[in-house]
């Protein structure tokens, strides 16, 4: 099940994006500690994270042709809805 997330990222001077944390929608937030990797793909974007030492995935969901007027979305699969 996709959790569509907040995510405060930055932009490096070659247009990378850099996500840096992580909030959910009852308000926790989470530091990402480091960005392991990144793998694109047709419409999601995986950046493999580090959170509290463990390691995720945080996927960029690209824009659509029905929503074109949209930049992305984060979101992280899960079980269950958090």
């Amino acid at each position: 099940m996709r959790t569509y997330v907040k995510v405060n990222s930055d932009f490096d001077a070659t247009g990378y994006m850099q996500p840096r944390a992580i909030t959910w929608k009852d308000g926790r937030t989470f530091r990402i500690d480091a960005v392991k990797d990144l793998w694109p793909g047709k419409r999601d974007d995986r950046y493999t994270v580090v959170i509290q030492g463990e390691e995720r995935y945080l996927y960029y969901e690209r824009p659509t042709e029905l929503h074109p007027s949209r930049f992305g979305r984060w979101f992280v699969q899960s079980a269950e809805s958090a």
